[in-house]
């Protein structure tokens, strides 16, 4: 997990966090990738389009994955406004709507974006919504990494953004591991894992991706026949295990293509293949362009939105 997790490049933005009573409603409008947020203290409503709404509680932590717009609601007879403008005037790390009350609802949150060219490594396999209740067996720890953030957030001390980081990719760490653990089918690398035999060809794979694996040596490793590794393998992560294998060989690519750390000819041979012609024949047919000019497309400058004061975070 940490293989792919690295390779997505997590960026994070947490807050500000919202402390609230009374009748309020705060409409939020679609995002890609991943928000993710605890309650610290209190309840309220999550209403995610297409879905039943959810109460949440206190300790209770979510997730959602390229989530459609949503409302987060005191009440659900509330008329939601729009959250922006709530955003927009937060206040030391704040938003504050209606009285200040130590029992007021105390939500922490934030978002985690990934760099777009292998971001659906992970995306793909999330369910819009994720809740992990704190009675939960991975509950109390989310609850514990809520309350560090929520202080974190709180209090303005030095290398507050940098831990204010780690504790969001942690979060999202232990909101995988729980999401897989409460799918009773799962598909995809996430899930396969958690799986004995499965889980430790792909931890050999991750682990030296410049090998050529064979299906027999997969096999051997997940203490399985080759025909019923193929069949396990695909059932469990989606794709058969070549296929896996040039995906996840492509993505590392991607990623050192973007960033430029290695000539065609080295990451060629860091990613298994024998010519920088074959390795350019792959490449080719998995991204739809040369090495080289993935490379150069990346070079060119980006020109991507920047989080301005009133942005919308949640």
């Amino acid at each position: 997990m940490a293989d792919a997790i690295g390779l997505l490049r997590p960026r994070t933005v947490i807050g500000p966090s919202l402390r609230a009573t009374g009748d309020w409603a705060l409409r939020f409008d679609t995002f890609p990738h991943v928000r993710i947020g605890g309650l610290v203290r209190g309840t309220c409503w999550l209403i995610l389009e297409g879905h039943e709404p959810v109460l949440l509680q206190e300790g209770d932590t979510f997730m959602l994955g390229n989530p459609p717009p949503y409302v987060l609601a005191g009440t659900l007879d509330a008329s939601p406004r729009p959250a922006a403008a709530a955003w927009a005037g937060a206040e030391d790390g704040f938003v504050h709507i209606g009285p200040r009350s130590e029992d007021d609802l105390y939500l922490c949150v934030g978002h985690i974006a990934f760099d777009e060219g292998n971001a659906a490594l992970l995306t793909d396999l999330l369910p819009p919504l994720v809740i992990v209740r704190a009675a939960d067996p991975h509950g109390r720890r989310l609850a514990q990494l809520i309350d560090l953030l929520a202080t974190e957030v709180g209090v303005a001390a030095a290398g507050g953004p940098l831990v204010q980081n780690h504790l969001a990719q942690i979060l999202l760490v232990h909101m995988l591991r729980a999401h897989a653990g409460q799918t009773d089918r799962p598909t995809g690398w996430l899930s396969a894992l958690n799986e004995d035999g499965i889980g430790a060809a792909l931890r050999a794979v991750h682990a030296d991706v410049a090998h050529s694996w064979n299906l027999q040596e997969l096999a051997d490793i997940s203490h399985m026949s080759r025909s019923v590794f193929a069949h396990t393998f695909k059932s469990h992560v989606g794709v058969p295990p070549r296929e896996y294998l040039i995906q996840w060989r492509m993505n590392l690519a991607r990623d050192a293509l973007a960033r430029d750390t290695l000539t065609i000819s080295e990451l060629a041979q860091a990613t298994g293949y024998r010519s920088e012609s074959a390795f350019s024949t792959a490449f080719r047919r998995v991204v739809g362009s040369s090495p080289a000019h993935f490379r150069n497309q990346a070079r060119q400058p980006a020109h991507s939105p920047t989080n301005e004061k009133g942005a919308e975070y949640v």
